[in-house]
């Protein structure tokens, strides 16, 4: 960060970026795309460890827990849904919100 260079370009998502999160230790990024998926990536090396399916429609917000060990998802859709950072399973989905989840987040 200090020299400001690019380190990685992180290919995969089949639609625009709308989001990234790093972990709270640095070594995970999550990103967000119109593709309806998530992706959790290694920072250090760039590569896609996870890439979470589930969503219906948008993701809206992603974020890691502090502890980073699981990763919160938000949509269009109306559902939220929390993932194993380390394994990328869909660990829960939150159901019945009345409109879509614009902003994930942990405490």
């Amino acid at each position: 960060a200090d020299s400001g260079k690019l380190v990685y370009t992180l290919r995969g998502h089949e639609g625009p970026v709308q989001s990234a999160a790093f972990s709270p230790n640095g070594k995970s990024a999550v990103t967000l795309s119109d593709d309806l998926t998530a992706k959790i990536w290694q920072v250090e090396s760039g590569q896609c460890l996870y890439t979470l399916h589930g969503h219906v429609r948008n993701l809206l917000s992603a974020i890691f827990s502090p502890d980073g060990q699981f990763v919160l998802t938000a949509s269009a859709d109306r559902t939220a849904k929390m993932w194993c950072a380390d394994s990328g399973e869909c660990l829960r989905t939150l159901e019945g919100h009345g409109g879509q989840i614009w902003s994930a987040v942990c405490s």
